[in-house]
C-alpha cells in the first residue's frame, strides 16, 4: 500500500471466510463505485453502488444471496452506511428488501438512525423499495449443509455448543437440524476526491443463529465508522467484534498516525486465529484490507 496522497479510493470484500473465487464479484462491484465518484464525487454514493452491486450478486452473504435461518424459511438482513457529511443510517432484522444497504440510505434521512424487524420493512415499502427475489438453489444447498454441521460434533460458531441452537430454539416450526454456515459480511469504504470519507455494510446474518439475531453490521463503532480520518469496515463473527468495538477501535488508531496496514493488521491480531475477523479502511493517504481467513476483496485508487 502506498504513503502518497491520492486521490478518490475504494476498497470492497466479499466477507471474512467467503471465497477467493467470488473476487470478480468485488472487482465489478469496486468498478461501480469509481464510476460514481467519476460522476458525483460523492463518496456515500460509491460506497452504496459498490455494496448494492454485491447483494445482487448472489454468491455473497447479503441481499440475495443472504443465508437463510435454521427454520429453512426465515431471511433477516442488516445494513450499514456512514459518511464524514452527517449521514448515518442502519437496519436491522429485517426481511423482503432487495437491497438492504439501499433501505439503510434512506434511514438516514428519517428522524432516525435505526430501524428494526417489521418496522424497517414496513418503513421499506412505504418509500417503494423492491422485494426481495425468491430463495434460491444456491440458499438452499447452504442451508442443507449448516444443517449437517448442527447434526455433527464440530461446532457451528467457535466457541458455541451446537445443542444451545436447540435450548433457545425460537423459530414458529420445529427444530429439523440440517447444514451450512454463514456469518460473511459485504462491504465497502471510499475515500471521495473532495476529502470525505464513507463506509457502507450488509449482511444476510450468520448461519445458524436465533430468530431476530442481529450482529455487528448495523452497529456504529463495531462493523463500521467513518471520520475525518478515514472509513473501516468489519467483517467475521458478529458476537465477538462489538466486544472490541472494532471498527471505531481501528479508526482510532489510524488518527493517531498508525499507518494503515499496521492499524489494520493490529485489529485482526485482537482475534484469536480461530474467529474468523476481516477488516478493511480507507486513511487520507492509504487503502488497503487484512483478514485472518480467506477474503474476496479488491482495492482501487482513482487516477
Amino acid at each position: 500500500m502506498s504513503n502518497t496522497p491520492q486521490a478518490g479510493a475504494v476498497v470492497v470484500h466479499g466477507g471474512a471466510g467467503a471465497s477467493r473465487e467470488h473476487e470478480d464479484g468485488c472487482v465489478l462491484a469496486a468498478r461501480r463505485a469509481l464510476a460514481q465518484l467519476e460522476g458525483s464525487a460523492d463518496a456515500l454514493d460509491a460506497a452504496i453502488a459498490a455494496v448494492t452491486a454485491l447483494e445482487d450478486d448472489g454468491r455473497f452473504n447479503a441481499g440475495s444471496g443472504s443465508v437463510l435461518g435454521l427454520d429453512g424459511a426465515t431471511i433477516e438482513m442488516d445494513a450499514s452506511i456512514m459518511d464524514t457529511r452527517g449521514r448515518l443510517g442502519a437496519i436491522a432484522a429485517v426481511q423482503g428488501v432487495k437491497n438492504p444497504v439501499q433501505l439503510a440510505r434512506a434511514v438516514a434521512d428519517t428522524p432516525h438512525w435505526l430501524l428494526a424487524g417489521e418496522g424497517a420493512q414496513r418503513f421499506a415499502r412505504a418509500i417503494g423499495l423492491p422485494e426481495n427475489a425468491p430463495v434460491s438453489e444456491r440458499q438452499r444447498a447452504a442451508h442443507r449443509k449448516i444443517v449437517a454441521q448442527l447434526a455433527g460434533s464440530v461446532p457451528a460458531m467457535p466457541g458455541v455448543n451446537n445443542q444451545l441452537f436447540e435450548r433457545f430454539w425460537n423459530y414458529n416450526t420445529p427444530l429439523h437440524l440440517p447444514a451450512g454456515s454463514g456469518c460473511d459480511t459485504v462491504g465497502a469504504v471510499v475515500r471521495g476526491a473532495d476529502g470525505h470519507f464513507a463506509v457502507a455494510c450488509s449482511t444476510g446474518g450468520s448461519a445458524p443463529k436465533l430468530l431476530g439475531r442481529v450482529g455487528d453490521t448495523p452497529i456504529i463503532g463495531s462493523g463500521f465508522f467513518a471520520g475525518p480520518e478515514g472509513a473501516v469496515a468489519a467483517t467475521g463473527i458478529g458476537e465477538h467484534i462489538v466486544r472490541h468495538l472494532l471498527a471505531r477501535t481501528v479508526y482510532g488508531w489510524i488518527a493517531d498516525g498508525m499507518p494503515l496496514a499496521q492499524a489494520l493488521q493490529r485489529g485482526v491480531d485482537l482475534f484469536d486465529p480461530s474467529i474468523v475477523v476481516g477488516l478493511i479502511a480507507v486513511s487520507r493517504n492509504d487503502a488497503g484490507a487484512c483478514s485472518n481467513s480467506d477474503m474476496p476483496y479488491t482495492r482501487m485508487v482513482q487516477r
